[in-house]
């Protein structure tokens, strides 16, 4: 009996300041990558699908984005709180 499945993971990249689309409002917003791989007999072997993803930690809106749009916004500086 050969025993297989597929594991997902996700994992955090960077915590922004953006405005959500759900509510409108300018608050932290989570940059998410999910990782999905195959399995035998337990063990993770390779990816099969990788996604990225904004979630507003305000409304709990979650957007599917790109891989590019991921990196630009990782690479972006952030701001530090105002005074």
């Amino acid at each position: 009996m050969i025993i297989w499945g597929f594991r997902s993971r996700v994992q955090r990249l960077a915590s922004l300041q953006l405005t959500c689309p759900g509510c409108r409002g300018t608050y932290a917003t989570t940059l998410n990558k999910g990782i999905t791989k195959f399995t035998l007999f337990f063990i993770p072997l390779f990816p099969t699908s990788t996604r990225y993803a904004l979630t507003c930690t305000w409304c709990g809106t979650t957007s599917r984005i790109t891989k590019e749009m991921a990196e630009q916004l990782q690479a972006r500086p952030q701001q530090g709180p105002r005074t």
